[in-house]
């Protein structure tokens, strides 16, 4: 034995030692079996080729066992397959490793060293199913059933219908081309610019998408017409008699285009955030001026997240359905959405089939305007190379205070002046009365948080959904999150597809969905969800499963697999490595997922529009029949109260920013 051998095993821990009879040291090891050897001796010597040579070799010594440590190490590595001596003397290869009982030796052995648990993957996929799958299923399976009886030919001609489709294809087509321009001024503007106070413009231009969208159109009324509250106590209201110009095909599309521009602001920002520089720099050099620098290298850059935005904000706007219902149904004009609302209010034999052909056909004009941004963008290759990072590509020089005057005018008008009538006409005793020393009153907000029986449950409702959507989400998100960011294949990508899909569908859609899936009785149970909250609940989780999940899976996918993989080896199981690992590093995102959630479901009207009944009536709907019922005061302090709401729980998220991930707040992509 040489005198390295020697130093390395006396360095072993635990590894006994004895002097031989040269005066050498080796391990003590155990003798192997005579009977043993003589039966395989044999059938090796002729498998080996060891023959009378072999018996004439000194005998060889043993090799030490491993570590525990170095041996799961090594648990993973797969060694060739080795011939195997049964005890009749014959030889039997094992199985190879493509065979079916080596790949599920070798499935079991990468669950055991991921430490995933077995029940981690059916429970995502039971929820997912129940959530995603079978709502979506059963609003498929009924417009194929009106497609076979021929009632979808019928119900599309119909007049109605065909006015509706129309309407619903101007004021989507014409809102994409608002949030267009106003979500690309902002977004060049705050990711290309030197402007001063970026956090503040991109914060305040959010507002509007967070803002309910009934909220929206209940304010744009009560700032402009000649009943304005507000214009009449600056002396500048039209004369009595004049038309309010919103309630028209055009202030639809301009109020979807308002709402939003937020949508084509965040996916233009994030990837103008991330482009290349170098092109920019090196055009300069070579003389070229802002405008064919921004014609010839930002716009093409640009081009991804344009399209992408204005696909939004055109799927947006064909779901949406709190500015049409204000501003359409007061005037005459329906667009699907409103369709929907109407025919369920109307109940008949027929309406639960014409409802589902008509959201079928809502799902496929936004599954068209997909399909359009995926071929514009497969059209052209849009990689990037060169270093990014760079946080202003355009000094401005005198003209900055020109465009920071145009960026908050332009806020002022779309959020600031809109909120202000909605103030001033809640503190007025009706409508159309200016407001002075003499007329303001709180009696609308007492009236609402005192009187009001209807307002104070559907607050009660709301913060009841909201809060249990937001932290019941979190029983499926986390486990969901964990699985999608340690797996990687084809179910990894088709969980996370069935989890997005009903986000991305029109809420009205979704709302038709459930609706077919709950309104016969449970199976077993014999219970029915339909006209409970319970319904509206489960359409919420089905609705913000990907809201939630989205700052979830961003903590675990910035987190170090190392420090898992320790607790791991140390002998922690799934669950104690998610308590003491795991949940207090993903705290701070699970907070801001609570708060995102609870933020867009406090605040909802399409969905529950057409799920809620007596006794379960939400904020959204409140306001909603409250205007219509001609209460404008009181429609106009609770939607006061309701953006009061955002506003707070968005300075939170925005005051524990730096506990979170990157990517988790929407105004800091």
């Amino acid at each position: 034995m040489t005198r390295a051998d020697e130093i390395a095993r006396s360095r072993r821990p635990g590894a006994p030692v004895e002097s031989d009879a040269e005066g050498g040291s080796g391990l003590k090891l155990p003798k192997p079996p005579q009977r043993f050897l003589s039966r395989v001796a044999g059938p090796l010597r002729s498998l080996f080729g060891g023959g009378e040579a072999a018996e004439s070799r000194p005998p060889q010594t043993t090799p030490a066992k491993l570590p525990g440590e170095l041996t799961r190490a090594l648990s993973g590595v797969e060694l060739p397959a080795m011939p195997h001596v049964t005890e009749d003397g014959s030889l039997k290869v094992m199985p190879p490793h493509g065979s079916g009982a080596g790949r599920a030796f070798r499935a079991r052995k990468r669950r055991a060293s991921s430490g995933e648990p077995a029940w981690l993957l059916p429970f995502v996929l039971c929820a997912v199913l129940l959530l995603s799958v079978l709502p979506l299923a059963r609003l498929v399976g009924a417009g194929l059933s009106g497609l076979v009886d021929g009632q979808a030919a019928r119900l599309i001609f119909e007049p109605a219908t065909f006015a509706a489709l129309r309407n619903t294809l101007i004021t989507a087509t014409g809102g994409m081309v608002v949030s267009l321009v106003l979500g690309s001024l902002f977004a060049f503007a705050a990711a290309l610019t030197d402007i001063r106070g970026k956090l503040i413009l991109s914060f305040a231009f959010m507002l509007p998408m967070m803002i309910p969208p009934q909220v929206t159109a209940l304010a744009w009324v009560e700032m402009s017409g000649p009943a304005s509250p507000l214009l009449k106590t600056l002396g500048l209201a039209p004369p009595l008699g004049s038309p309010q110009l919103l309630y028209s095909l055009s202030g639809i599309a301009l109020l979807l285009g308002v709402q939003h521009a937020p949508l084509v602001f965040l996916a233009l920002k994030a990837g103008l955030a991330a482009s290349p520089r170098d092109g920019i720099e090196a055009a300069r050099l070579a003389g070229a001026g802002p405008f064919r620098v921004f014609r010839d290298i930002v716009l093409p850059l640009a081009m991804p997240g344009l399209i992408a935005g204005g696909a939004i904000a055109f799927v947006s706007g064909i779901g949406n359905f709190g500015i049409p219902a204000i501003l359409g149904i007061p005037a005459g004009i329906e667009t699907l959405p409103t369709l929907i609302f109407s025919r369920l209010a109307s109940f008949g034999a027929a309406t639960f089939g014409e409802i589902a052909l008509i959201s079928t056909l809502i799902a496929a004009i936004s599954a068209g305007g997909l399909i359009v941004q995926q071929r514009a963008l497969s059209g052209r290759d849009y990689r990037l190379i060169g270093h990014s990072g760079v946080r202003t590509a355009f000094a401005l020089g005198r003209l900055r205070i020109a465009l920071e005057v145009l960026l908050w005018s332009v806020l002022a008008l779309v959020l600031v002046a809109p909120l202000l009538a909605l103030v001033t006409s809640s503190l007025v005793p009706a409508y159309g009365v200016p407001l002075n020393l003499n007329t303001v009153s709180l009696s609308a907000y007492g009236e609402i948080l005192f009187r009001q029986s209807i307002t104070l449950t559907a607050l009660k409702n709301s913060l009841f959904l909201a809060s249990a959507a937001a932290l019941g989400l979190l029983v499926v998100t986390v486990p969901a999150a964990y699985l999608l960011t340690r797996r990687k294949g084809v179910l990894a990508n088709l969980i996370a597809i069935l989890i997005e899909v009903p986000y991305a569908l029109p809420g009205i859609v979704l709302a038709v969905a459930f609706i077919l899936t709950f309104a016969a009785p449970l199976p077993v149970v014999g219970l029915s969800l339909y006209g409970t909250i319970w319904i509206i609940l489960a359409a919420y989780f089905s609705s913000f499963l990907a809201v939630s999940l989205k700052p979830v899976m961003s903590a675990f996918l910035q987190m170090d697999p190392s420090l898992e993989e320790a607790a791991r080896l140390a002998g922690a199981g799934f669950s104690r490595r998610m308590r003491d690992v795991l949940l207090p590093m993903i705290a701070p995102a699970a907070g801001a997922s609570v708060i995102l959630v609870f933020l867009i479901a406090a605040n909802e009207l399409t969905v529950s529009a057409l799920l809620w009944s007596a006794g379960t009536q939400t904020l959204g709907v409140a306001i909603f029949n409250l205007d219509d019922s001609g209460s404008s005061d009181l429609a106009s302090a609770l939607s006061v109260l309701v953006v009061v709401l955002v506003i707070a729980l968005m300075a939170a998220l925005e005051f524990f920013a730096k506990y979170l991930p990157e990517g988790v707040l929407p105004w800091r992509n």
